[in-house]
């Protein structure tokens, strides 16, 4: 795989000012797949402003973080968002052979370019056992594909056998079905798991690694101190222990989900795939469609390597909902002549 240019994210109203400079404001931003209901913020104390992150309270938040996963405590390392795990894990491994369960998330391959290992695309997980690093994204973004927890740990046996490495990012794995690596991690695999995506506070920038020893404190090391700061220490121990938050979460974005699959199929989509964060779709005219959303101000995101697909998030309210249907033409379809 060669080099990459600027790899395209959701989530940058910039670029959607820029294309549609005549677009109502205030924007829909749809790109992501943040959860759009976010968890509610406790108040901080000040002086969590003031001082280096405290240890102790680090600790804690690992602790909370593998009883939300239910991994082992001392398998799991805080970091500042799962983007920085994934650009640690390269330097951590002398150049090799890295296969990348695709189409995913383009930062994994880019990564792992980077840091001088020779990537391959992949289609199937039988594909994979002869690299010595393979990256799978369970559930998958943006077509939400999962892996079983047999499949996934049989090919970590598999490249562990070659010294090799597993890297599984369950990043929107919180609110899914999907059985979790965490639970009972191979040797010779890490699982990233996201806290920004799930907990809709993406600007707090935290992340786990979950991984046996001695792998996860050559993560830690690699870290360095204070990598998490003090607010999202706190933020982060408060969500990680709402369990019941989370279940009420996913119960409604499930709902939210259908929905949207509704909406997206009645303006002529056919359903990729997603979880319940996000839907992707095929369309006849994908980007006359992208388009037509980003002229009423909503902004959702386009694949260079699929261009008839597109990803939608799920609106915050029920006003987004009902500009996302009066863009999609799907508002008034079944109201009487």
């Amino acid at each position: 795989m060669a080099a990459q240019g600027p790899i395209r994210h959701g989530g940058d109203l910039g670029e959607a000012r820029r294309l549609f400079p005549d677009a109502p404001e205030p924007w829909i931003d749809l790109s992501t797949g943040i959860n759009p209901i976010p968890y509610p913020c406790p108040a901080v104390e000040a002086s969590l402003w003031q001082r280096l992150p405290d240890p102790a309270a680090l600790r804690r938040l690992e602790e909370e973080a593998a009883r939300a996963y239910r991994a082992e405590p001392d398998h799991v390392v805080a970091a500042p968002g799962t983007q920085a795990l994934i650009e640690v894990l390269p330097r951590l491994r002398a150049p090799g052979r890295v296969a990348v369960l695709g189409p995913t998330y383009a930062e994994h391959a880019a990564a792992w370019l980077r840091g001088g290992h020779a990537v391959a695309e992949t289609h199937a997980l039988a594909a994979m056992t002869g690299a010595e690093v393979a990256v799978v994204v369970n559930p998958n973004n943006p077509d939400g594909r999962t892996h079983s927890r047999a499949d996934l740990a049989d090919l970590a046996g598999a490249v562990a056998a070659r010294d090799g490495l597993l890297v599984a990012d369950e990043a929107f794995a919180d609110l899914e079905p999907v059985e979790s690596l965490c639970v009972a991690v191979p040797a010779g695999a890490v699982v990233l798991r996201s806290f920004g995506k799930t907990y809709g506070l993406a600007g707090l920038r935290l992340g786990f690694a979950v991984a046996r020893p001695p792998l996860i404190g050559r993560i830690r090391a690699a870290l360095g101190p204070w990598a998490v700061s003090g607010p999202a220490i706190a933020i982060g121990c408060a969500a990680l222990a709402d369990a019941g938050w989370r279940q009420r979460a996913a119960l409604e974005r499930g709902r939210d989900a259908q929905r949207l699959d509704g909406l997206l199929a009645a303006a002529g989509g056919g359903i990729v795939g997603g979880t319940r964060l996000f839907r992707t779709a095929a369309f006849a005219d994908a980007p006359g469609l992208f388009a037509r959303l980003g002229r009423a101000g909503l902004f959702v995101r386009r694949f260079e390597a699929a261009p008839d697909h597109l990803r939608f998030g799920l609106p915050g309210d029920e006003a987004a909902w009902r500009r996302l249907e009066d863009a999609l033409g799907t508002l008034h379809r079944d109201a009487p002549a």
